[in-house]
């Protein structure tokens, strides 16, 4: 009997993480995994970011249900926890922000009263990190991109066809996003500054 693996968790930068609004299953199975679709062209069941916990607010009404903003070079994600997600929510509960944290979760998807789809990090893990940490995501997570968008045209690629037929969205905008946060990198210099409210 073979042991269900975990997803690998795909990186993405914030642009394209909230671009990804197309959610799917591979099979009828009830347990099946949920994937987003990523722009680029990959289906992630579980997502790795890193950036800045720029704000945390409980928003529960009878039990604690709290929200974390958290900021890249590129936009921001917004993370969801609450009584299913002890630790998380305990991390979003204590940490102090500005502060630089890294969030391995699952990508949600959720239908605005005007039609439009929120996507979300539903958080398994919620650590803080260092400046280089934090970097070093940004030139991985830049260089996975630019994977994808290099294997977009591939012809066995069946990602990359649902995402042409789901999203109406240009790849070079996310090759602009790439440049965006190697340049802020350079910008914050080798050492980034603490981060800023």
């Amino acid at each position: 009997m073979s042991v269900p693996t975990r997803e690998v968790a795909r990186r993405a930068f914030a642009r394209e993480f909230n671009d990804a609004g197309y959610t799917f299953k591979e099979s009828d199975d009830e347990r099946a995994p949920v994937y987003a679709l990523l722009p680029t062209g990959a289906r992630a069941n579980r997502v790795f970011v890193v950036g800045t916990l720029t704000e945390t607010e409980d928003i529960g009404e009878d039990s604690e249900y709290w929200r974390g903003r958290i900021v890249d070079p590129t936009g921001t994600f917004f993370t969801y926890a609450g009584q299913y997600q002890p630790e998380a929510a305990n991390a979003l509960r204590e940490l102090e922000s500005p502060a630089y944290v890294s969030v391995v979760g699952k990508p949600r998807t959720f239908e605005t009263d005007d039609g439009g789809v929120n996507v979300s990090v539903r958080p398994e893990s919620i650590s803080v990190v260092d400046a280089d940490t934090r970097n070093r995501w940004v030139v991985e997570t830049a260089e996975r991109t630019l994977d994808r968008i290099e294997a977009f045209d591939d012809e066995d690629n069946e990602y990359a066809a649902m995402a042409r037929e789901q999203y109406d969205l240009p790849l070079s905008t996310y090759e602009e996003t790439v440049v965006e946060a190697l340049q802020s990198l350079e910008e914050d210099g080798e050492t980034a500054p603490e981060p800023q409210a």
